[in-house]
């Protein structure tokens, strides 16, 4: 068993459950490379600043290179007894440098250490993560393209509505994603702030320059105030919030997917790759992919849970539960990231069927509003086209009739405003096309979205 560092104060050693429960290597071990490279930034400060010798400081780096290119290459594995990574990483560094390697932790806390790991550990991710809501966003503004004049149902309450586009439907979710990036931008910004040099809450006595270690990390400055430096996780919550948003934009595209690819709907038929079957129903195709993340979509909320609630009680400044953070956040994030790299291909493999759409588009009078704009535009106030539309509709409902099919004669016993050209006033195509509003179904403000969406994008490539 790995030797504690914090040992000199105790007279015995801790009973081995304790140890097992109190251990957070199982989990932090994935941080070691942000572990390392913290710990080289404060060997090279200690170092400039006086505190060690430059000699001492350039072994302690050159040590760190090795331990950082060993675990790499799989030559050097955990010790599962150790504490956590940070203890791990310094008892090698002592086995392999003696004294030496003692010296690292100089005018340093664990309690600085891992808030510096998590928040360097988590930069890292969130570029990961936005690499792929870009990816999906680019994917979603391509399809939408494809599809600028195939007609479908727009729906509120779950009942046809008013007739839209598959592309117009893309660019919604393609805009959610332009602010999820924003929020995950956002969150980046708030956490890129040094804690280390914080101590384990009250800073040090020892000369060291904090800006020197930020500048090093790449950090935009040291944290203002060394309690908030340990204490705060602020940034797992944030980051979470994110997550959770963009796993419920997901989570409601999924839902949607589910409907349109079953045979109520046929809307879509998702690729033989990203769909199952059953074990006794033969004829059964199951879109599982879209199941799963409406159902990691409550995971994820149930981590910013766990981090709500370990914080809400915790006085200043550190306490063993903000141990818990890790676990929560890393879920979070590595659930976000399988979903995003399943659902893309998903999406881009997914035969959309056209005709299904227009179908659908076809019943169900969601032309009717169109009809009543018919009326207004004649002059009639639209409360009263809206009474006469509905009439209309009342009536071809109970004699098996459309608005498209329901003679002139019968428009004109409602309103001798009807003419002929009512017909072309409410077709699939007209209702469409000259929704021209920005913002709206037409192809043309449709194009007009994407071409801004991919703008918005742009600004967030590397």
């Amino acid at each position: 068993m790995a030797d504690k560092m914090w040992a000199g104060r105790f007279s015995k050693e801790v009973d081995k459950t304790v140890n097992a429960f109190n251990s957070s290597i199982a989990f932090d071990g994935r941080m070691y490379r942000h572990d390392i490279h913290g710990s080289m930034a404060h060997a090279q400060m200690l170092g400039d600043c006086g505190i060690i010798s430059k000699e001492d400081s350039e072994k302690l780096i050159e040590g760190l290179k090795g331990i950082l290119a060993d675990i790499d290459s799989g030559a050097l594995e955990f010790d599962m007894t150790a504490e956590d990574i940070h203890m791990f990483i310094e008892a090698e560094l002592t086995k392999r440098l003696g004294d030496v390697g003692k010296r690292l932790h100089t005018s340093r806390s664990r309690n600085d250490q891992v808030a510096l790991d998590i928040r360097l550990y988590l930069r890292d991710e969130i570029k990961e993560v936005s690499a792929l809501v870009l990816k999906l966003g680019e994917t979603l503004c391509d399809m939408a393209l494809e599809h600028l004049d195939t007609v479908m149902p727009g729906y509120t309450h779950l009942q046809r509505a008013q007739p839209i586009t598959f592309g117009h439907h893309l660019m919604a979710y393609a805009q959610m994603l332009v602010r999820d990036l924003g929020r995950l931008k956002d969150t980046a910004g708030r956490m890129n702030y040094c804690p280390l040099g914080s101590g384990a809450l009250a800073g040090t006595t020892y000369p060291i320059n904090r800006k020197q270690t930020a500048e090093l990390l790449g950090f935009t400055a040291p944290v203002a105030n060394s309690l908030d430096g340990v204490s705060d996780r602020d940034f797992c919550v944030e980051l979470n919030c994110a997550l959770s948003i963009l796993m419920t934009h997901l989570s409601r595209f999924s839902e949607e997917i589910i409907m349109w690819c079953s045979w109520e709907f046929k809307f879509i038929d998702l690729d033989d790759a990203y769909a199952t079957g059953s074990s006794i129903m033969p004829q059964k195709k199951n879109p599982d992919i879209t199941e799963l993340i409406r159902g990691k979509t409550g995971r994820v909320n149930g981590d910013l849970m766990t981090l709500l609630s370990m914080l809400k009680g915790l006085p200043l400044a550190y306490n063993k539960d903000m141990q818990e953070d890790k676990e929560a956040i890393f879920d979070a994030v590595d659930n976000v990231k399988l979903c995003l790299e399943t659902f893309i291909p998903m999406i881009r493999t997914m035969k959309v069927n056209k005709d299904k759409m227009r179908n659908a588009a076809a019943g169900g009078f969601i032309n009717a509003t169109d009809c009543a704009d018919y009326l207004v535009k004649k002059g009639m106030p639209f409360r009263d086209a809206y009474k006469i539309t509905g009439r209309l509709v009342a009536q071809c409902i109970d004699t098996g009739m459309t608005l498209e099919t329901l003679p002139i004669e019968e428009y004109r016993k409602m309103s001798e405003l009807f003419g002929e050209d009512v017909y072309r006033a409410i077709s699939l195509e007209t209702c469409v096309g000259e929704r021209k509003s920005e913002g709206g179904p037409a192809p043309e403000s449709v194009m007009k979205q994407i071409e801004l969406t991919r703008k918005q994008l742009e600004a967030y490539h590397e």
